[in-house]
């Protein structure tokens, strides 16, 4: 397994450096998955609990099946959230703390991820 460091200093506190592009992309692209107050519930909700099933979400948030599905992909595509298991037609995801907590490193109010592991599945930080 190889370790990468992935962010060096936050990139948001008072004196941070620039970051590199690729590294830009990528928080924006997690930041982005933020903008909307329905994805922030989701990832609220996924922070309180090991796993939670889709139904769960619709009738949380008051959204329809398809908008919530849309939301679920938004939050998967910027690697904020991964399925845990599915039961049947229910998928139940979870929350990937590591990429918070890069989150919250890069605006300066975390401790720094240790660094980046590539597998064949997934990226993980941490």
């Amino acid at each position: 397994m190889k370790k990468l460091r992935l962010l060096e200093q936050p990139c948001c506190a008072p004196g941070a450096p620039p970051l590199r592009a690729s590294v830009a992309l990528s928080l924006a692209s997690r930041f982005k998955a933020l903008s909307d107050p329905a994805r922030v519930s989701i990832v609220n909700r996924l922070a309180g609990a090991d796993e939670v099933c889709v139904c769960d979400f619709t009738a949380r948030l008051g959204l329809s099946q398809a908008t919530v599905s849309h939301h679920l992909r938004v939050l998967r595509e910027a690697r904020l959230i991964e399925v845990s298991r599915r039961r049947g037609t229910w998928v139940f995801y979870r929350l990937v703390p590591e990429a918070v907590e890069q989150l919250a490193f890069a605006l300066g109010g975390g401790p720094r991820p240790e660094g980046v592991l590539a597998t064949a599945e997934r990226t993980v930080a941490w």
